[in-house]
C-alpha cells in the first residue's frame, strides 16, 4: 500500500473473529483496511507491517479484557492516540466487543459498543460510528408530551 489505508484494525488474538468481521464490514463498505491476516504474510517483516498499519488514517481498537492485557495492542492504540490526543480527528476509535474497563488515556474516548447486538444492528452501529458525518435524525423524534 503506497497511500495510508483508511483503517488499521488492532486486536488481541482472542478476538480474531471480531477483528475479521469488523475488517470485512469496513472493506465491503469501500474502506481500505490494514488487517494482520491479510497484510502480514510469510516473508514480511512484522515490525514494518505494523508501522504501515499504524500509519493508517484511523485505528480501530477491538476492546476486550484480553486486548487491555497485551503489550502489542497497547503500542498500536498509543501510536494513534499521540497523533490526536484530544480526539478532534478521531484517529483512535475503540470498538467494545467484550465488557472491559479501558484504563487511563483510553477511558475517556467515546467508543462503539457492539455487545449484545444482532448482526444488522452491529453493522449499522459500526458503520455509523466510523462515518465522518455527524449523525442526524432521519425521522422526527417522538414528541415527549408535557415535560
Amino acid at each position: 500500500m503506497n497511500t495510508p489505508a483508511d483503517f488499521f484494525v488492532s486486536f488481541a488474538k482472542q478476538d480474531i473473529r471480531w477483528a475479521r468481521w469488523i475488517t470485512g464490514i469496513l472493506q465491503r463498505a469501500g474502506h481500505r483496511v490494514v488487517f494482520q491476516e491479510q497484510d502480514m504474510l510469510p516473508g514480511h517483516n512484522v515490525v514494518r507491517q505494523m508501522q504501515i498499519g499504524t500509519a493508517a488514517a484511523r485505528t480501530i481498537a477491538v476492546l476486550s479484557p484480553d486486548y487491555l492485557k497485551r503489550p502489542y495492542p497497547m503500542s498500536e492504540w498509543a501510536a494513534a492516540y499521540v497523533k490526536d490526543p484530544i480526539g478532534v480527528e478521531r484517529k483512535l476509535i475503540p470498538v467494545m466487543v467484550r465488557r472491559c474497563s479501558p484504563p487511563g488515556l483510553l477511558a475517556p474516548i467515546v467508543r462503539i459498543d457492539l455487545m449484545g447486538l444482532d448482526q444488522d444492528e452491529a453493522r449499522h452501529r459500526l458503520l455509523s460510528g466510523v462515518s465522518p458525518r455527524r449523525p442526524e435524525f432521519l425521522v422526527e423524534p417522538p414528541f415527549p408530551g408535557d415535560a
